[in-house]
């Protein structure tokens, strides 16, 4: 199919992004160097905007590199940024540098996550950690909000799911909302359809008491014992592949002595 077949307009692409970043049409075009005249043109189509234009435009409104792709296809040009399988040969280094850093995290979980939260690498205290969720919330490729918020997944498990559930499903919203992205916002239907997801978020959140710590912790109850963790999260810098721009390292650290005594037990153990 040739580049522009069957595509969207890049005008109201651009000028959802332009109003989702709330910027007037002057602010963008003085920022981008073209008049609003021009701006406004190129948003309801009497005007093609260029492929350095496009490009220009989605750096100042820090569209992901997966939707700068998108405004090019819409105007009519080739998508300027890779998609490479993160199993392919050209990204071994990198491939091989995030399993390195996750398994250096041992005995803490860590997982590498996809812009939908698929998880595509995970060091081995993950490993054992999704292993209690049913086979259906791992196969064929787990997602951390699937679960984390599935009623068969952790739920039944975390002891503050009506705080750690709010999280992620703001989390997920966030998400879709600052990059526009379909399989996001789908996702986050999903997880709002859960039934035990759909009665909480039903419900007003609870007043702040003051009693909040300084982070949100994740606070699982297994077995006999209470394993509460709080997360870190990371990025590849300044990358120039979709793939590379959309992953992200999650960390989970024990929050007290207990849980912490309790990743390494199971570390030995295994």
């Amino acid at each position: 199919m040739p580049h522009g077949a069957a595509r969207r307009e890049v005008g109201p692409l651009l000028r959802a992004w332009r109003e989702r970043r709330k910027l007037s049409q002057m602010a963008l075009a003085l920022d981008v160097g073209v008049s609003p005249r021009h701006l406004s043109f190129v948003e309801t189509g009497r005007s093609r905007p260029s492929a350095e234009l496009l490009l220009s435009m989605s750096e100042h409104l820090a569209v992901p590199l997966r939707q700068r792709n998108e405004l090019l296809l819409a105007a009519g040009y080739a998508p300027r940024y890779s998609e490479t399988r993160l199993d392919a040969p050209g990204l071994d280094a990198v491939r091989s540098a995030l399993q390195r850093l996750l398994d250096a995290h041992e005995p803490y979980p860590g997982l590498a996550l996809d812009r939908c939260g698929n998880v595509v690498l995970a060091n081995a205290a993950a490993q054992r950690m999704t292993a209690l969720l049913p086979p259906a919330l791992r196969q064929p490729t787990l997602n951390i909000y699937r679960a984390s918020l599935h009623p068969e997944g952790f739920a039944a498990a975390t002891h503050n799911f009506a705080d750690w559930a709010r999280h992620l499903v703001q989390d997920l919203g966030w998400l879709g909302e600052s990059t526009g992205d379909a399989e996001l916002a789908a996702l986050a239907e999903e997880v709002l359809a859960y039934p035990n997801v759909a009665a909480l978020m039903a419900s007003p959140p609870p007043a702040p008491d003051g009693t909040d710590g300084l982070v949100l912790t994740c606070e699982l109850q297994i077995g006999e014992q209470r394993l509460t963790l709080f997360t870190a999260r990371a990025a590849i810098g300044a990358p120039r592949d979709v793939t590379l721009a959309e992953l992200t390292l999650e960390l989970f650290y024990p929050a007290d002595v207990a849980s912490e005594a309790l990743l390494r037990a199971a570390a030995t153990s295994a």
